[in-house]
């Protein structure tokens, strides 16, 4: 969040006048958010930045809500996974089972404050960061009136590698995509408006050398499916995998991110008690190289992998400019879309309407859309082929169930919607696992009946 202030400050129309921080952890306010306030003076942009426990407080007013919630924190990631991979499943944080007990933690808690929003904040657009991204933003979607849009930057940030595979600025490429939420594909690829999808699937193999992004997906399935996928099919397509690389490793990442986390927010802590917000950055922006360098690696079992997705490595603390990536670089090409007259493409979740014509109209959807003053508006996207259907079709119908039985709370239904997912093998299992994810969270699910 710090990285992101950083870029909404340094923004060179200067969008906002006023960041309100909502954080009721007193370890937080004390660390993340001091450091996102002191970079607000740094940058000449003093009293812009505040923090407050209070959501009415924080929400009442805003223009935008950019939303990142963790409910149950670190520790409830690390529960989600080991739950999962007890019985040799998928413990993904997003995915299977470990995405839909953070999902079913997650959709009572941000209905609450859309709650809010409606009173405090009737106007607002909601820049959905939470994940499971498409659950939760179908949660929202179905039952508030609040106007959201979800946003991940993993399909963005493909769009620009493969543009830098073949030498080309994005001013040069267009491209087809859809699916959900860490489940779509590229149909379509074009640079200079030549078609160059055919050959992305040929020299899979030189892709994977030139970005490890690629590297964990096996070539001959991709050329078989017909259409380039995002890092997260590996889930799906060699799940056998990553529960051997995750075995090899001894630490899911939820359990290195908790580490990772604490010791973050330590040495932050330190340098600001000196009151040197050049060092508390320096360590708060190696924290966030450390956590970029690691990503997906012992999932996939490719050390070198790295995250393309997060946030670039933010640079030294000055006045100019930062490189944008990552989250903060698809919201606020969102938020200038919405705030002004020239139409923005971005890949982001909304609603289907007659794109994907397998699904239904009110289905949250991740595909291109053209973002303006008068709205999202999704593009044409191309045809997917059968395999990507047939798996989106199935991971849709998961996350209807799941998210009525998070409004209902109907633990039996959730047991049924999880079992509709393709990583979980049936619905013993799936009641197995809620009946453990409900007593290992307590609180959190203590909703379900």
């Amino acid at each position: 969040m710090p990285a992101f202030v950083r870029a909404v400050l340094s923004a060179p129309d200067g969008a906002f006048d006023r960041v309100s921080l909502f954080e009721p952890d007193p370890v937080r306010q004390a660390t993340t958010c001091r450091l996102a306030i002191s970079i607000g003076d740094a940058l000449g942009r003093p009293d812009v930045v505040t923090a407050t426990a209070d959501v009415e407080e924080a929400c009442t007013g805003a223009d935008f809500v950019f939303s990142a919630i963790r409910v149950g924190g670190d520790r409830g990631r690390v529960i989600d996974e080991q739950v999962a991979l007890r019985r040799g499943l998928v413990g993904q944080e997003t995915t299977g089972a470990g995405g839909c007990a953070m999902a079913l933690r997650t959709v009572p808690v941000v209905l609450a404050y859309c709650q809010v929003l409606e009173r405090c904040a009737p106007g607002a657009v909601l820049i959905n960061f939470t994940n499971p991204a498409g659950v939760i933003t179908q949660a929202i979607a179905s039952y508030s009136s609040v106007r959201a849009v979800g946003v991940c930057d993993t399909p963005s940030a493909a769009v620009e590698k493969l543009a830098e595979f073949f030498g080309a600025d994005q001013a040069r490429v267009s491209y087809s995509y859809a699916g959900l939420n860490h489940l779509g594909w590229f149909t379509s690829f074009c640079v200079d408006g030549e078609e160059r999808i055919q050959e992305l699937l040929h020299r899979y193999e030189d892709l994977q050398r030139f970005d490890h992004a690629f590297a964990a997906l096996d070539p001959a399935l991709v050329r078989r499916v017909g259409a380039l996928p995002t890092e997260y099919l590996f889930y799906y397509y060699d799940s056998g995998r990553y529960i051997r690389n995750v075995g090899a490793a001894r630490a899911t990442r939820g359990q290195d991110v908790l580490r990772m986390n604490r010791d973050l927010l330590t040495v932050v802590g330190q340098a600001l008690s000196t009151g040197d917000i050049t060092a508390a950055w320096s360590v708060y922006a190696e924290g966030l190289g450390l956590r970029r360098d690691t990503y997906m690696s012992a999932d996939t079992g490719h050390p070198e992998a790295g995250d393309g997705n997060a946030t670039r490595e933010p640079g030294p603390l000055t006045t100019e400019t930062p490189p944008l990536g990552g989250y903060e670089a698809v919201a606020l090409s969102i938020v200038k879309g919405l705030a002004t007259a020239k139409p923005t493409k971005v890949i982001v979740n909304t609603q289907n309407g007659t794109g994907l014509g397998f699904l239904d109209p009110d289905d949250i959807v991740e595909v291109p859309a053209m973002v303006s003053a008068g709205g999202i508006a999704p593009v044409p996207t191309g045809e997917l082929p059968r395999p990507a259907i047939g798996l989106v079709c199935q991971v849709k119908e998961y996350e209807r169930a799941i998210v009525e039985a998070a409004v209902t709370g109907d633990a039996s239904l959730a047991a049924v919607g999880l079992s509709f997912h393709p990583l979980v093998p049936g619905i013993s299992v799936a009641r197995e696992l809620i009946d453990e994810y409900r007593q290992e969270h307590g609180p959190d699910l203590a909703y379900l009946r």
